[in-house]
């Protein structure tokens, strides 16, 4: 770990060596998850490509210096989140919950889910559960601000009454993924343990997350984008940060400029939603129980 005491912007040459530690990244084939693989294997540690596309990660990672391994993942499938879980037999120092999809049509998940709180947040619970008692510093996961405005409902996470918004859903997922990680935290402390979860998120970062957005609708994110996002890896910066420094548990980490779209990163704030203490709690117990998952330490 290094130290968030800066009183200059961090960046990239401020990232602490990580040699000997092993990191594990979901959906790290591309975008900023790419990035924060490359980084970190630039730094020394060993980093663990948790994917769908393996051909394509390992086609992405051909290049990239330090030591890289590329494993079969879907977020979207429980049952290959267990056999990943299931498989693994080494101590995590990180694990970096960094996979997502976003403003994609209503379809369900191999479990039944609504595909956004499926792949971003029930995928990653139930991976974080079962890789947790392997894990020794932290937990970080990648969240988004489309928290800000999302509306969690318990009673139907998975869309099956109301109408369908891809980025009402997308939002949901995003707030999720907060309450996941102030959840997480107080239920480490509660258990004593020393592990840390955190959460980060890039700002307007140029990923191809958007991917799945109409013509008319990309085209105006793909221009708005050219005038306000950051690159790929500057929006890593913000993953890095939250993954090896000094922070608080339950941190939310975002870039220093205006509007959080783009900047150096820093300690953010959050929705009230996203404090919710109670609402954390209400949603980890219906995570547990879609998931067939349970906090393990």
């Amino acid at each position: 770990m290094g130290t968030s005491s800066h009183t200059s912007p961090w960046t990239l040459a401020d990232l602490p060596p990580q040699r000997g530690r092993t990191v594990l990244i979901t959906g790290a084939g591309s975008g900023i998850g790419l990035e924060t693989t490359r980084a970190l294997a630039s730094a020394g540690a060993h980093v663990v490509l948790a994917v769908r596309n393996t051909d394509g990660a390992r086609e992405a990672v051909a290049g990239v210096p330090g030591s890289t391994e590329v494993l079969p993942l879907d977020l979207a499938d429980l049952a290959s989140v267990r056999r990943f879980a299931g498989a693994w037999d080494r101590p995590l120092d990180i694990l970096i919950n960094n996979a997502g999809v976003a403003n994609i049509p209503l379809r369900r998940t191999a479990d039944g889910f609504e595909p956004h709180l499926g792949t971003n947040h029930l995928g990653h619970f139930a991976l974080t559960n079962l890789l947790l008692p392997r894990v020794t510093d932290r937990v970080v996961t990648v969240a988004s601000n489309a928290h800000k405005q999302a509306v969690l409902d318990l009673d139907d996470p998975n869309w099956e009454r109301r109408p369908y918004r891809a980025s009402a859903a997308y939002g949901q997922s995003k707030l999720a993924n907060l309450l996941f990680t102030l959840e997480l935290q107080r239920r480490l402390a509660g258990a004593g343990s020393p592990l840390l979860a955190v959460a980060a998120h890039p700002g307007a970062a140029s990923t191809g997350l958007n991917r799945h957005l109409g013509p008319a609708m990309s085209l105006v994110a793909s221009t708005v984008g050219r005038l306000i996002s950051q690159s790929g890896p500057a929006g890593a910066l913000l993953t890095l940060f939250a993954a090896t420094q000094d922070l608080a548990g339950a941190s939310y980490v975002g870039p220093d400029g205006r509007g959080e779209q783009r900047g150096h990163p820093v300690p953010v704030g959050r929705s009230a939603a996203a404090r919710d203490e109670a609402l954390a709690g209400k949603l980890w117990e219906l995570s547990e129980r879609l998931t067939s998952t349970s906090f393990p330490l």
